[in-house]
């Protein structure tokens, strides 16, 4: 086996990139390493498609080997459909390399990412500089390289960390987690989950991820003088000049009425598509030859460059707003049914979005066993369903694709970050947000519907979270930041940059381009124009709903919680779950957990969680002197009567303790099945506990009627076996 291995420092520890023959039938391969994680990327080019877009697949393959460990279910030992982590991952790079590919290229791409090994870095920035690489060295034509570089911080700290371990982005103590590619000091993809992180910082953490990514490019660079293949050609081939001609003549005239005739978006949306459908009649009957794709790729880019040059020379957008306006808000919280737990209806426009909660108990958590959570569990979840109606379509129904896992996900992050801890609000909890129409980011509208849902659910969230898509429109040099895009300018602009969060913070970006990348200056003053947009979002929320309501819904189940000692643990669950199961059994409460640490949660309604708590309660009980009881008879004795005062604890009331005078017998005072008050009033050094009546309640005896014995002498103190030993017997 032929290999050559590069590295370079970044962060403090070494990347490596392997070239070797391993897929040498691929058109480029490389295996690259950061600490012990590591991936290989394969770069493959097919024939040409005769799809009027560019068929590039990406996929990223989790191995389970990859962790060192046999996952999968009980009956399915090997991998399956991929897991959302897999299908974000691979989002990041196909999002990452595909503005880099040629216009108008036609040719099937396929890239593929196999982790082989995942330990302490998470590999998805590993699978961008990998699919670089394996690009940029093949002869398929591409302009990269591009490269990808992890920022964090941690709560209380300043300094930025450069490709932080999952131990340094753990929730709890990280503060932001910023994942950025690019190129030539431009930026083209950008991931972030954070806590309220300021503009500021953010732009801060760009800049510094900028100069990361210029140190792995020269790297590539390097790399590539190397080891790169010479490059397939390619050239767009020029439309006949009658093309051009019948394409002046029919579109021309009508292309301002179809893109600015009307101020609602969805209306120009349709114009734009009619006056497509019109030309692709005209010129496919016209000029049979000409392929359909290239007629239809050279309407888009007319419509794209005419839509650029009006904002970029005019300031002059597709609805008439203002660059920086947003268009009318709609906010509603509840409403919709009883039944939900909590709901709540946004519009932004054209876009409405309406979420669903539904709270469940700690049993109701999502079970993750993936290469990068094993074992671990989910307790806040975010749907997105984008059915074909919300786009005026017709198509397939239900199923999940990777543009709704992604959407979903940046909702939930979004959210996440203002959560309550479970040791305030242990509830599962469930949003689904549905599309019911779009015109320009549903995913930033998810965030706001679900903030409502939230909210009318009385989740008590630290804040409120609002999200907002911004666009670009770019010639090269004079770049215009357009808030709050719709239709036209989401489809024909340059960006799609999506920012989330509360009025103090950001907690969600995501950033996609259509070009090589977007200066970091620029991105600076979409952040501030995002935060203007925000503030006013944020602000249609609290009217309808100024905080979460003060109780949840009465449909809601109620959990009820208490703390065991560790060692008390295997008392409740018992063998075999046989204690935990009789709780449940007994109480028809929902589901009771129980934490490592000796937390337990109970679930349940109709008075069915309380039940459940004072069963456990009352089994986990730690008795002390001096407690009371009111007890059944469980057993006599010829000196005194056993008294249960738990579910597994009985003590001896002698025959002493039952009045302040003497009895002759204890059946003169009680029988099997009396409930009688105690108080513990001793125990002794063998752990046994004896119990007073007259102690608990002096006036018992009298109200029984007992009267005293005069029949002189003591009592009887010999010990049966399991008896309490009582006063000594006098002679």
């Amino acid at each position: 086996m032929e290999k050559k291995v590069y590295s370079v420092n970044i962060g403090g520890k070494e990347m490596t990139a392997e070239f070797n023959d391993w897929a040498d039938q691929a058109n480029g391969s490389v295996l690259v390493r950061y600490g012990n994680s590591a991936v290989l990327a394969t770069a493959v080019m097919g024939k040409e498609s005769d799809k009027d877009y560019f068929p590039l697949s990406v996929e990223y393959e989790e191995k389970f080997y990859a962790a060192g460990a046999i996952l999968g279910s009980r009956f399915m030992r090997r991998e399956g459909r991929p897991s959302d982590e897999a299908i974000l991952s691979g989002r990041i790079v196909d999002r990452t390399i595909r503005p880099l590919f040629p216009k108008g290229m036609k040719n099937e791409v396929q890239v593929i990412i196999t982790v082989l090994s995942l330990e302490e870095y998470d590999t998805d920035v590993l699978a961008v500089n990998a699919a670089s690489l394996a690009l940029a060295t093949s002869d398929i034509p591409w302009n990269g390289p591009v490269s990808a570089v992890r920022i964090g911080t941690e709560k209380g700290q300043g300094e930025f960390i450069v490709n932080p371990n999952y131990i340094q982005r753990n929730e709890a103590t990280a503060q932001m987690d910023l994942l950025a590619c690019g190129k030539d000091e431009h930026i083209n993809m950008i991931e972030v989950g954070a806590a309220e992180v300021s503009e500021e910082v953010l732009s801060e953490g760009l800049a510094h991820a900028s100069t990361e990514i210029e140190k792995i490019q020269k790297w590539q660079q390097m790399i590539i003088a190397e080891q790169g293949k010479e490059k397939q050609p390619f050239e767009l081939p020029a439309l006949p000049r009658d093309v051009i001609a019948a394409f002046q003549e029919l579109v021309i005239p009508k292309q301002e009425q179809a893109v600015f005739g009307s101020k609602d978006g969805n209306v120009g949306k349709k114009n734009i598509g009619i006056l497509e459908g019109e030309w692709m009649k005209a010129a496919t009957e016209k000029f049979p030859d000409v392929p359909k794709g290239r007629l239809k790729a050279y309407y888009e880019e007319h419509i794209d460059d005419y839509i650029h040059d009006e904002v970029i020379s005019n300031d002059r957008r597709a609805d008439g707003r203002k660059l920086d306006e947003i268009r009318p808000l709609f906010a509603q919280a509840g409403g919709i049914s009883p039944v939900l737990h909590g709901s709540g209806i946004f519009y932004r426009g054209a876009t409405h979005v309406l979420a669903a909660l539904t709270l469940g108990g700690p049993g109701d958590a999502q079970l993750i066993d993936t290469i990068e959570y094993q074992e671990s569990k989910k307790t806040f979840m975010l749907h997105y369903n984008f059915p074909p109606f919300s786009v005026g379509e017709t198509g397939r129904v239900g199923g999940l694709n990777r543009r709704a896992t992604g959407h979903g996900a940046l909702a939930e992050k979004a959210l996440r970050a203002v959560l309550p801890g479970k040791e305030i609000f242990p509830y599962t909890v469930r949003i689904v947000c549905e599309s019911l129409a779009s015109n320009g980011s549903t995913s930033m509208a998810s965030v706001c519907a679900g903030t409502l849902a939230l909210m009318d659910a009385g989740v008590p969230i630290t804040k409120p979270v609002a999200g907002i898509a911004m666009g670009m429109m770019s010639d090269g040099e004079i770049h215009k930041v357009l808030t709050d895009i719709q239709g036209p300018e989401d489809h024909h602009g340059d960006m799609d940059f999506k920012v989330a969060g509360t009025a103090d913070g950001v907690t969600a970006v995501q950033m996609d381009v259509k070009v090589n990348g977007v200066p970091v200056p620029v991105l600076t003053n979409a952040f501030a124009q995002a935060k203007k947009a925000r503030l006013q979002i944020l602000d249609a929320i609290t009217k309808e709903i100024p905080v979460p309501r003060a109780d949840i819904s009465p449909r809601a189940p109620k959990i009820l919680t208490t703390h065991v000692k560790v060692d008390q643990i295997g008392l409740v669950i018992g063998p075999g779950g046989k204690m935990i199961n009789g709780i449940r059994e007994r109480t028809k409460c929902d589901d009771i957990t129980i934490e490592d640490d000796g937390t337990i949660f109970i679930t349940g309604r109709d008075g069915s969680a309380e039940a459940a708590l004072k069963e456990i309660t009352d089994l986990t009980r730690e008795y002390m002197v001096g407690d009371k009881f009111e007890g059944p008879v469980v057993r006599m004795m010829d000196f005194g009567a056993f008294v249960k005062i738990g579910p597994n604890q009985d003590g001896l009331v002698h025959v002493s303790e039952v009045a302040p005078f003497r009895i002759a017998k204890i059946s003169d005072a009680v029988q099997i099945g009396d409930i009688i008050p105690v108080v513990l009033k001793e125990i002794d050094e063998k752990g046994r506990y004896n119990l007073s009546i007259k102690a608990a309640d002096p006036e018992w005896a009298a109200r029984k009627g007992l009267k005293p014995d005069t029949g002189g002498g003591e009592y009887n103190g010999r010990r049966e076996q399991g008896g309490h030993r009582g006063p000594p017997r006098r002679i």
